[in-house]
């Protein structure tokens, strides 16, 4: 593997927003997902749950409810009473329409997937006709007298439910009247409470309704005569979400206390046909509040205020016990919010709304392998850069050299100029940006810092020339065959002429930067592109994949390489193949042409493409036997993968120089830390 000196970057005090609501979609196996600050995203469940899509957050939109209708169109609501439609192929908001009734706190698409349901804050329910191009009011409901918190379609879309404070509105949809009204009772625990919060309601096909409230109690009601059937106490705070799965034998409940409970229909006796709802399965995957729930086929999907996505399989739907059935937590993006200038030694830091500049620390201490050596000068906190206005930060990038800072909104591009005098560092902003390179969603600098690549929403991609303080725009590479795909990873080669761009789907382009035309068209693969880079010396693009495949093409010769037909031939470790996080950085060693430097959340691996592959029997994370072996053993175990899990959680890590590795790390602790307290739940013999 080589000796490193490694920088152990723990100041990137980065903390997730929270999870509001998930949407799952059965026909595309997606998931979307909503946080607190506004944000977006969409997850690919079957492309090994790679988070595909990312829309960024606003300060102005809380999003309190998440749908998709009509196929594949996705659908929010929130607190500032707007219903926003997602354009999954450019990547940003379409339009978004005032639904006039206040704040907006619940959602609901029919199951034909034609209309849309909203419940306000008023105490109004909107029925939305949706339309090819957009969505269109109907009408109302008949009003209730407190907001709306939660709805759910009967699935012959005659009827729906609403869950408000204290009680539950049963519609007849063709004529918008409240056919009954179930009283919630305030008891918790014995005790009366002032109100009664239903958080959230579910519609079965037998007419039952069921719903969760802030009582702590899940509760079974018979829609046509507005009676209470059963109730189950199952928490002693908020029971505050439900997600019922397609089949209507089983349901999932979160609770404030951080619990998940499973409830399944099953058979009152062996050989009866009569069935009850039964509480199976707790489970504690989380710290706080789970806000959301999901239940797809084959798992529970649950999210809340500890930032965590928990994906728990059910076992017993999960046909092939490998990855797919274990349990995963997804706490960090899979895109790059870290970017280096090796020559400066700085690391720039996104978050939502600003950026900060570091300047690594140094050592002047030496020490044996293992060993932490103490600082001779700390790390300097150079700048924080405050974006304008209540929009997050997409993408930034700081140049190579150290002198360029590029970042972009939704509606803005700013590049900065940055001159370094002793200690102290100036800055100056280009003023006069082009409106076609704002919501840029990739930007790169090359490796000579003279030009800036810009993949903006509407699949162009632009090249600028930066010079002294000014810049100018060179060329926009179009997307191909009148699509607006947007292209979400960008990679250039170290002589600056190639440039490879891969798309929300799995296609890669490779384009010529000094002809200005595109080169050519990797072959498409059916898994999402996670990472790539293209190697200094060969000019070959390697390229991961959601799956785990790692490919390597060579651009000049247009074709697989060698070694990459030899790895698709014998294929990678199990082990290797079952890792649940995604590549998200490849980078090159300088001096050894051989060696492919790449990491996830969870490990930082070094392929050495001299060395033979290792196959199932061999060790794949303990490739070195101990040092009394001999030089024979020690060949004959030697394969081409070393596998370091020292740094976890990994954000981010490369190559400063040919000795010198950078690694930002992010303690899942540090980040609980900073989180509101959980509700303190007394533990026996406390």
């Amino acid at each position: 593997m080589g000796e490193f000196k490694v920088h152990r970057v723990r100041f990137f005090n980065y903390v997730p927003s929270g999870i509001r609501c998930v949407a799952y979609n059965n026909q595309s196996n997606r998931l979307a997902v909503s946080r607190t600050d506004g944000t977006v995203e969409v997850y690919n469940l079957s492309a090994n749950y790679f988070q595909e899509k990312f829309f960024p957050g606003h300060e102005s939109r809380a999003t309190e409810a998440l749908c998709w209708a009509e196929g594949q169109r996705l659908f929010s609501a929130g607190l500032n009473g707007e219903i926003m439609e997602y354009d999954l192929q450019a990547l940003n908001i379409k339009y978004a329409v005032d639904a006039f009734g206040g704040p907006i706190w619940s959602m609901a698409a029919s199951p034909s997937g034609s209309q849309l349901l909203v419940g306000c804050e008023d105490g109004s329910v909107k029925l939305f006709q949706i339309t090819p191009d957009k969505i269109q009011f109907e009408r109302n409901f008949d009003r209730q007298k407190s907001r709306i918190l939660s709805l759910s379609w009967h699935p012959s879309g005659t009827h729906i439910a609403a869950g408000s404070i204290d009680y539950i509105s049963v519609f007849d949809v063709k004529s918008g009247s409240a056919i009954h009204k179930m009283i919630v009772d305030r008891q918790h625990m014995g005790v009366s409470k002032r109100k009664c919060i239903v958080w959230g309601v579910a519609f079965l096909s037998d007419g039952t309704v069921i719903s969760v409230d802030s009582a702590g109690k899940v509760q079974f009601w018979d829609s046509a005569t507005g009676t209470l059937v059963k109730s189950h106490l199952i928490a002693n705070a908020d029971v505050q979400s439900i997600a019922v799965a397609e089949q209507e034998d089983s349901f999932v409940v979160g609770t404030a206390e951080g619990t998940v409970f499973h409830f399944q229909l099953v058979p009152v006796t062996s050989n009866s046909s009569e069935k009850q709802w039964v509480r199976t399965k707790p489970f504690q995957h989380h710290t706080h509040d789970v806000r959301t729930v999901a239940h797809s086929p084959t798992a529970l999907i649950s999210g809340g205020t500890d930032t965590h996505l928990v994906i728990r399989p059910l076992m017993e739907k999960v046909e092939v016990k490998n990855y797919d059935a274990a349990l995963r937590k997804i706490t960090f993006p899979h895109r790059r919010l870290i970017s280096c200038s090796k020559k400066r030694q700085l690391l720039l830091f996104q978050f939502a709304h600003h950026l900060e500049l570091w300047r690594l620390g140094s050592t002047v201490a030496t020490g044996k392998n293992g060993d932490t050596l103490p600082l001779s000068k700390n790390a300097d906190h150079l700048l924080h850069l405050k974006t304008k206005g209540p929009e997050n930060i997409i993408c930034s990038c700081i140049s190579p050299c150290g002198s360029w800072i590029a970042y972009s909104t939704v509606s803005r591009f700013f590049l900065y100029r940055l001159n370094y005098e002793h200690d102290n560092i100036s800055l100056k902003r280009v003023s006069k940006m082009p409106p076609f390179l704002r919501c840029a969603l990739q930007i790169l600098f090359s490796e000579d810092s003279t030009k800036l690549f810009v993949a903006s929403n509407q699949g162009a991609l632009h090249i600028v020339q930066l010079s002294g303080g000014s810049f100018k725009h060179l060329h926009a590479f179009q997307p191909q065959s009148g699509t607006v795909e947007a292209m979400c990873l960008l990679a250039v080669s170290s002589d600056g002429n190639w440039l490879a761009a891969s798309g929300t789907s799995a296609g890669v382009h490779v384009y010529n930067v000094k002809q200005l035309k595109l080169h050519c068209t990797v072959p498409a693969y059916n898994f999402p592109v996670t990472a790539m880079a293209i190697a200094p010396n060969t000019n070959n693009l390697v390229i991961a994949h959601s799956d785990q495949q790692v490919f390597e093409y060579s651009i000049p010769d247009k074709q697989y390489t060698d070694w990459s037909r030899t790895v698709q031939k014998q294929g990678f470790h199990h082990l290797w193949l079952q890792r649940d996080t995604p590549i998200t950085h490849i980078s090159f060693h300088p001096k050894r042409p051989m060696h492919i430097l790449l990491h996830d959340a969870y490990m930082f691996c070094i392929i050495d493409k001299s060395l033979p592959l290792p196959n199932d029997k061999t060790l794949l994370y303990n490739p070195f036997p101990p040092t009394n072996e001999s030089d024979v053993i020690r060949r004959r175990t030697a394969h081409a993968f070393k596998i370091s899990k020292i740094y976890k959680p990994l954000l981010f890590m490369d190559l400063l120089d040919e000795r010198t590795l950078v690694a930002v790390e992010r303690p899942l602790d540090d980040i609980i830390a900073q989180l509101p307290p959980p509700i303190k739940k007394k533990k026996f013999g406390t």
